[in-house]
């Protein structure tokens, strides 16, 4: 995420907690919403950490990537949301000091990995399609779990330098605003790295994928007049090929609509610009959000994580051995 720099100084000197303005019912109200929005992000992203991690079909490379998706998403719901939502609702920081220092490092790293994870999905669905033969020697869980590891660690060494750089691990603090600082060039070097690049590549993959999965089809169907038995086979493999495309790209297609209103206000709307706030606001939510839909897009789409809740709602991940349960 990328701000403009902010005169902390100035902050300090003009911000005060302003006075609450709604009515106590829809005071509560906000935070009945907030507290069930953080909650089924949390249990949503939770049930796809169980699902992945406990049954032994789904240690495949692709949903490992989807469980480090998880994993940043279930960070998001369970600290970011919460913190950012209470702010937003009070108009005031009351938590301190320190706990601001690392929600604005979670905020930052949580986001960097989501990023990068959705970067490695579309890259491990164009290996897997344009170069099946490779994929399948040498694209094994082991690989992706260190690329997922490096990418965590990439992350958490990036963010704290880009925050240690402009000064946000001091002391000095305006009581009552959390905020961080960001200078130009590192705001340009951070737009860069965490949204031009990862989407240009994002982008420029699932144009590929769909390409050979159209190709794909088209090369199946004419294989159709010479073997029937073979025909069925065959189309049963299109189907999947394109079935998993398409789930993919739905989720990809959901990112970047989350994604892309924050980054068009980063770089539109100055952040000094106090008429359009609310603007901000709403842009920060929708990219906050992402982390909720997404397993609302596993639950609606992918069968193997409906045979998984049914399994987890039944308790019959309880029983011996339920780890090797068919779930595909």
């Amino acid at each position: 995420m990328n701000l403009t720099a902010v005169n902390q100084i100035d902050v300090c000197q003009e911000y005060s907690c302003p006075e609450r303005s709604v009515s106590f019912s829809v005071y509560v109200i906000l935070y009945v919403a907030a507290a069930a929005v953080s909650l089924l992000t949390v249990c949503g992203n939770l049930l796809v950490i169980i699902s992945v991690s406990h049954f032994k079909q789904l240690h495949t490379p692709a949903n490992i990537l989807i469980l480090s998706l998880a994993v940043s998403d279930l960070l998001t719901g369970l600290f970011v949301m919460p913190l950012h939502l209470t702010l937003l609702i009070e108009s005031c920081w009351t938590s301190g000091a320190v706990m601001c220092w690392v929600f604005n490092f979670v905020t930052f790293h949580a986001t960097s990995v989501s990023v990068h994870t959705v970067t490695l999905i579309a890259v491990d669905r164009f290996l897997a399609l344009s170069s099946p033969f490779f994929y399948s020697e040498k694209i094994s869980p082991t690989v992706i779990c260190i690329a997922t590891l490096f990418n965590w660690l990439f992350s958490l060494i990036y963010k704290f330098t880009l925050l240690y750089v402009n000064g946000n691990f001091t002391d000095a603090t305006c009581p009552g605003e959390c905020f961080y600082v960001v200078n130009g060039v590192s705001s340009f070097i951070d737009l860069i790295v965490v949204f031009l690049m990862p989407c240009t590549v994002i982008i420029i993959l699932y144009i590929h994928v769909f390409v050979i999965v159209k190709k794909h089809t088209t090369a199946i169907r004419a294989l159709q007049v010479h073997n029937s038995t073979q025909s069925s086979k065959n189309r049963v493999s299109d189907k999947s090929e394109r079935k998993a495309a398409i789930l993919l790209g739905i989720l990809v297609f959901v990112f970047l609509l989350c994604l892309l209103p924050y980054y068009i206000c980063s770089l539109v709307i100055p952040y000094s610009n106090n008429d359009l706030f609310y603007v901000r606001d709403v842009a920060v939510i929708f990219f906050f959000l992402n982390s909720t839909i997404n397993p609302i897009i596993y639950a609606l789409f992918y069968p193997w994580f409906q045979k998984s809740l049914k399994l987890i709602f039944t308790f019959k991940v309880l029983n011996k051995d339920s780890s090797l349960m068919n779930v595909l």
